[in-house]
C-alpha cells in the first residue's frame, strides 16, 4: 500500500494544485480560500465560495470531474493491495 500510495499521491497533489490555481487566478481568491475551495471539491464535498465568472464556472466544472476520477483512481490503487490480501486469505481462485 505504501508504495502504491507514493506512485500516485503525486497525481492528487498536482490535481489539487490545479484546482487551486483555478480559483486563484481565474475567480481572484486568495491561496488559503483556493486551497479550501479545491481541497472540498477533491474530497467530495463541494466548493465553498460562489462561482462569479463564466469561465470559472467552466473550468471549475471541468475541475470537478477530474477531481472525481481522480479520487475514484487513487482509492482503487491504495485499495487494490488490501482487497487481493482480503480474497487470497478466502482463499478465492480465478475460474478459467
Amino acid at each position: 500500500m505504501v508504495s502504491a500510495s507514493g506512485a500516485f499521491l503525486p497525481v492528487g497533489a498536482v490535481t489539487l494544485g490545479v484546482g487551486m490555481g483555478i480559483y486563484h487566478w481565474v475567480e481572484g481568491l486568495s491561496w488559503s480560500d483556493a486551497f479550501l475551495n479545491a481541497a472540498m471539491l477533491l474530497g467530495g464535498m463541494g466548493p465553498v465560495d460562489p462561482i462569479h465568472t463564466l469561465l470559472g464556472k467552466w473550468l471549475i466544472g471541468a475541475y470537478a470531474l477530474l477531481a472525481g476520477l481522480v479520487v475514484l483512481v487513487l482509492a482503487g490503487v491504495m485499495l487494490s493491495p488490501v482487497m487481493h490480501h482480503v480474497l487470497g486469505r478466502l482463499n478465492v481462485e480465478d475460474e478459467p
